[in-house]
């Protein structure tokens, strides 16, 4: 099944570089942006625009679909990618964090330079 544009849960973004992100928000999609998994549990049409016609600003033509789609290896490659991200996210948050209070100057020293 292809990608359900009309569904709830789908968004397009397009940037000025041309590039195109086409995805479930509920990362229900592990084929996106070129399908939809068949019946979905969450597919909810939208009934905001489910009767309009869209003009030029529409979702693009979707890019063809890989070969890999049908034995499950784009899916496990994304898969494996998103695990890398979200295994080091806690770190980076860390550092990120860390990084921040050695900015801060200590409790102390705040005291004796207010008003200054």
């Amino acid at each position: 099944m292809p990608m359900r544009t009309e569904c709830k849960q789908f968004e397009s973004r397009s940037y000025p570089n041309g590039d195109t992100v086409r995805k479930c928000n509920l990362d229900l999609a592990p084929d996106a942006p070129w399908r939809c998994p068949e019946n979905c549990p969450r597919y909810e049409r939208r009934l905001a625009d489910a009767a309009w016609t869209h003009g030029t600003l529409a979702v693009g033509v979707t890019p063809p679909e890989p070969a890999s789609l049908d034995d499950g290896s784009a899916a496990a490659v994304l898969d494996a990618a998103e695990d890398i991200v979200n295994a080091i996210g806690a770190n980076v948050m860390a550092e990120v964090e860390a990084e921040r209070n050695a900015k801060k100057p200590g409790f102390i020293k705040r005291i004796f330079t207010r008003g200054k």
